[in-house]
């Protein structure tokens, strides 16, 4: 991209609502959601020459953000593993769920896939990326993103249809 900082900034202020939808799909959690957002936004406009010309820039940041999911998930490792946990917090629901149950039984089940197929199908029907995009994402090929992407839509028909009753 032969952009300005101003040109990326606008992309990226015009991709926050799918970057933040993709984010707490992976984290499940509002906060940790935006703080993958705003590190993403950081790292983007810090490295704005690694992005090449002719190169999605939805893709980039979709990449940032997977990448900087990864990192906050070892980093989590390595302090759970070095810091007691804390005495057994109570859980405070998020109250603005309650009002949508097919929302929730959705999130649920995209929750319950396995991380691999659970990236696919945010990237692709969540998202809306291509295959090639979410392909490069993920840093698999293609006909890995695709095997994954239909074991996840089977894997969250079934899971659906456990919630609902319907019989498939």
């Amino acid at each position: 991209m032969d952009s300005s900082g101003e040109e990326l900034r606008d992309c990226i202020i015009e991709l926050l609502p799918r970057l933040r939808r993709f984010a707490r799909s992976l984290a499940r959690n509002v906060q940790d959601a935006d703080d993958l957002v705003q590190i993403t936004a950081e790292r983007a406009l810090a490295r704005s020459a690694q992005l090449r010309s002719g190169h999605s820039v939805a893709g980039w940041l979709f990449g940032i953000l997977r990448h900087a999911w990864i990192d906050e998930g070892r980093s989590r490792r390595r302090r759970e593993s070095l810091l007691e946990p804390e005495a057994l917090a109570e859980r405070v629901a998020d109250t603005a769920a309650g009002s949508h149950p097919e929302l929730l039984c959705l999130q649920d089940a995209l929750a319950r896939l396995p991380q691999d197929q659970h990236l696919a199908v945010a990237l692709v029907l969540v998202e809306g990326l291509s295959y090639k995009e979410a392909a490069q994402i993920m840093q698999v090929p293609m006909g890995t993103l695709t095997s994954r992407l239909a074991r996840g839509r089977e894997a969250l028909q079934a899971l659906l249809s456990e919630t609902s009753g319907v019989q498939r």
